[in-house]
């Protein structure tokens, strides 16, 4: 183990169960995301421990679990060395034993690379449960130090229930720094008992390169979907879970009768949104395309007028910001991250509560009155990697000369 000076290469150990693998190749894609990026603009080397449930099947009949399965236990993708060590999950009534059974991998995973040469001088840990609560115990058996970054309903959610709560305060008072990526999820950190000297924003940014108006044939792949190339087209794009809220966006849809929507995305919710959509019947103006792969996302947002994302929480939602870069503008529940990003001068409407009818009201108005793709392009740009990147290597030299001047 080594806390070198930080003017030196950095060495990280990024530790979530929160990142891709070939089962689940978008869960916890914006954490990959940011370190490629501190990876690509700062001086330093990264590890990745990502530890997934254990489980004996890899058929994706299991659902969740059996995707699990299917992770390569290592894998090398651009470069970067990832370990997916296996940890028990007992679902419902294991709640609070997961942390404890994910840090004892992840330490087992950890010692193994230690024995084999590896170096850190930093842990990098994602979600606050039970993945920071976790790092908080590699932390101290390791003699390293580390970072929490809140990642949403992990602050919204978990850490209102007693257990886990008592759990997260801790480990963020043990943690070198805490990272949101939001201010109103420092706020709610803050909220239940964190101390805000110990926490900084750090929002993600967008990526250029990857995502711009892509597609020179729109007509063409919306008829691949079943749909009118020249209709204006409202878009969601997430999980079908309870809290995103997608019956909202198809409930829209009967207000706006001249156009049509694409959902990308799966979930448990897909079957009854599916008899929702048939209920109203909207089977010819609603399609469900499913889960895409993280490189298909820049041509559905390309083709998209609008990204509409009702979602009751959002820590901060990078599909906004990937949306604007293709183009598109935003209509969002006036909720947490959306609050900072649709601002006065921003291409996208705020929405209060559930009511459908308010949020075709906002998505007219836009389709209305919609600025030109280059110039929703550019307001996106203003959140740029770079920035964060720089922000987070300040924050990982303080940690690391703070912990060498306490030795």
């Amino acid at each position: 183990m080594s806390t070198e000076a930080p003017s030196q290469r950095l060495r990280i150990l990024v530790f979530s169960t929160l990142f891709p693998h070939k089962g689940e190749p978008t869960q916890g894609i914006f954490v990959e995301n940011r370190l490629r990026h501190l990876l690509k603009d700062a001086n330093v080397d990264a590890t990745v421990i990502a530890p997934v449930p254990w489980f004996p099947f890899k058929n994706r009949i299991f659902g969740k679990y059996g995707r699990a399965a299917s992770a390569d236990y290592t894998e090398v993708r651009g470069g970067l060395s990832i370990y997916h060590p296996r940890y028990i999950v007992i679902p419902k009534i294991g709640m609070m034993l997961t942390p404890f059974f994910l840090a004892r991998t992840a330490l087992k995973m950890a010692q193994k690379l230690l024995r084999g040469g590896a170096k850190f001088d930093l842990i990098d840990a994602h979600y606050l449960f039970p993945d920071c609560v976790s790092a908080s115990r590699l932390s101290a058996k390791l003699g390293l130090p580390y970072t929490a970054t809140a990642r949403g309903s992990d602050v919204t959610q978990i850490a209102l229930i007693p257990g886990p709560k008592k759990l997260i305060l801790q480990a963020c008072a043990d943690a070198g720094q805490v990272i949101t990526v939001s201010q109103s999820l420092k706020d709610k950190l803050m909220a239940v008992g964190a101390d805000g000297h110990n926490i900084s924003v750090l929002r993600n940014g967008v990526d250029a390169d990857r995502f711009y108006p892509s597609v020179a044939d729109r007509n063409g792949l919306l008829e691949h979907i079943g749909l009118d190339g020249t209709t204006p087209t409202i878009m969601f794009a997430g999980w079908l879970i309870e809290r995103k809220r997608v019956d909202i966006v198809i409930d829209a849809m009967t207000h706006l009768p001249r156009a049509q929507a694409i959902i990308v995305g799966d979930g448990p919710l897909r079957s009854s949104l599916l008899a929702q959509t048939k209920s109203l019947g909207l089977e010819d103006r609603v399609k469900f395309v499913g889960q895409k792969q993280p490189d298909e996302m820049p041509q559905y947002f390309s083709v998209a007028d609008v990204l509409c994302l009702p979602s009751e929480r959002e820590g901060w939602a990078n599909v906004m910001l990937e949306a604007m870069a293709c183009g598109a503008v935003i209509v969002a529940r006036n909720v947490d991250g959306a609050v900072e990003l649709i601002t006065d001068g921003a291409p996208g409407r705020l929405v209060d509560g559930d009511d459908a009818a308010k949020y075709a009201g906002a998505i007219d108005e836009l389709l209305l009155e919609k600025p030109a793709r280059a110039h929703i392009r550019s307001y996106a740009l203003g959140y740029s990697w770079q920035s964060t990147s720089t922000k987070q290597m300040k924050i990982f030299q303080s940690i690391i000369s703070r912990k060498k001047q306490e030795q």
